[in-house]
This record gives C-alpha cells, structure tokens and sequence, in this order.
C-alpha cells in the first residue's frame, strides 16, 4: 500500500518534476504535489509525496529529512489525515467587523444605567 510523505520548508520555486525527482530513489513514486495557492498561483511552500513501498517511505523520511532541495533544507515526515473542516465560508457565531460586543453597564466600570454594549447601528 502507498504512504503519502509531507514535505515542508520548500522552496517557492521547486515544481512538482522536481519534487518526484528528488524522491525517486526511493522506489515509484506514486504521485508528487506541490501544493498552491489558488488565489495567487503560488507555492505554499509544502508538498506531499506519495511512495508506493512504505517500507522505502519509511526510509525516505530518515534520509530526506533536513536534505536540501531547491536550495533550502527540507522537512519530511509521513502525511497525518486531513481532519473533516466544515464547508462554506466563515464562521457563524457571531465575531467580525462590526459585531458589537457583550457586556453592559457603563465605560468606567461604575454602575448605574450605563451604555450596554451591543451593535452601535
């Protein structure tokens, strides 16, 4: 079975040839991803690389860890599972601009019937 291997601290400038290229010596390498912004068209400076030998995976992450590829040294550890993230955008409990606040009673602390926090529109 495969082993997907996480590859940090890259280079911006390393493509994912390059990326497959400096595993290679580690028997097929399955799949090598740079991956990218989709905003910018950037890399993020990490990629995963998936060997199908775990036993040569497990290899490549003792040999390759702190190896130098595009000219900086390299992070390489086995890739954890990506957790479930819940879809569609932000958060919906409240927070943001112009969300207001809690609290109540007024500015310095003393009582009485001060301002209470909340929206100010």
């Amino acid at each position: 079975m495969a082993k997907k291997l996480y590859v940090g601290n890259l280079a911006f400038s390393v493509t994912d040839d390059e990326l497959q290229q400096a595993f290679a010596s580690f028997g097929n390498v399955a799949s090598a991803r740079v991956v990218m912004d989709r905003m910018t068209g950037r890399s993020k400076g990490f990629g995963f690389v998936e060997l199908e030998d775990d036993s040569l995976a497990d290899e490549a992450v003792n040999k390759m860890n702190g190896q130098t590829i595009g000219g900086r040294p390299v992070r390489v550890s086995e890739a954890k599972p990506q957790e479930e993230r819940p879809r569609g955008g932000g958060s919906r409990d409240g927070g943001g601009y112009g969300s207001g606040g809690g609290g109540g009673g007024s500015r310095d602390g003393g009582g009485g019937s001060g301002g209470g926090g909340g929206n100010r529109y």
